[in-house]
Parts: C-alpha cells; sequence; structure tokens
C-alpha cells in the first residue's frame, strides 16, 4: 500500500503520482466539479463561436471559469501536496470569482450584458457555483495530505 506521496512504479520505468482515493463528500465534489467543467466549457465554447462580439467580457470570463473547474476537478483526484496546493488555489480563485463576478453583476449589471457562470453567484446554475467552494475548502481542510517524515541519520 502507498502513502498519498508516494511514487508508483509504471512498469516501463517510470513512476507516477498515485490518484487519491476518494470517497463520500470527496467523491461528490470530484463528480460536481466535473459537471461543471463539462458544462462551462460547453457554455464558453459556443458562446465565443457563436456570439464573442455580444458580450467579450461575460464569454471570457465563462471561459475562465471553465478552465478553473477542469483543473480543480484534476487537483483534487490527484494525490501528492502540489496537487493539493493546486487544489486550495483553483477552489480560493473560484470563490473570489464567484463573489466578485456575482456582485458586480448585481451591482453593475450593465458590465455583464450576457451572463457568465459566475453571475448572480451562479443562478444560472442554481448557486452551485457559491456552495461548492467552501464545501471544497472544508474538505481539503480535512483532507490534507500525509507528510513525509524523514529521519535524521545519527
Amino acid at each position: 500500500m502507498t502513502s498519498h506521496n508516494e511514487q508508483v512504479s509504471t512498469g516501463t520505468g517510470t513512476t507516477v503520482a498515485p490518484r487519491r482515493s476518494i470517497s463520500g463528500i470527496g467523491r461528490v465534489l470530484v463528480v460536481v466539479y466535473g459537471i461543471l467543467a463539462l458544462g462551462a466549457t460547453g457554455r464558453s465554447f459556443v458562446q465565443i463561436a457563436e456570439r464573442f462580439g455580444d458580450a467579450p467580457l461575460a464569454y471570457s470570463l465563462s471561459a475562465l471559469a471553465a478552465v478553473v473547474y477542469i483543473v480543480a476537478t484534476i487537483a483534487l483526484i490527484r494525490s501528492g501536496s502540489g496537487w493539493y496546493r493546486i487544489a486550495w488555489l483553483t477552489i480560493g480563485f473560484e470563490l473570489l470569482g464567484v463573489l466578485t463576478i456575482g456582485t458586480l453583476s448585481v451591482l453593475e449589471p450593465q458590465l455583464f450584458p450576457e451572463a457568465t457562470v459566475w453571475s448572480y453567484f451562479g443562478a444560472g446554475y442554481l448557486f452551485i457555483p457559491l456552495v461548492l467552494p467552501p464545501l471544497g475548502m472544508w474538505w481539503l481542510a480535512s483532507h490534507r495530505p500525509a507528510r513525509r517524515s524523514t529521519v535524521a541519520a545519527a
């Protein structure tokens, strides 16, 4: 059995970090982030391909949200302290984005003639973009990867 930080041999002379064993809420997070990644990617692709000139800021922010969701999904699946940090960064960025774009879309709606994934705090996505980051942060805080221990030679 391997720890979270160990490398696993692939039999081809290369080693890779093992995937994190995820269950319960962690599995739900990965599934929801994956669904949001697909939805935001599809939405932004269609918006940019068909109507980019109508609302370039909003459509670019939807594409940014898609990238954030893709990276967050991968980071939640992978193990190791590097991926753990990436998960924190992407989920923290997502929360900042949802709060900023959500607030701006309420206070200055003319900035967003078309909705983004994060407009009105994710209302178009049943407010999941608003609820997901705090849940993800809670899960990450309670599932910190194991640290490598080093024993000093005597």
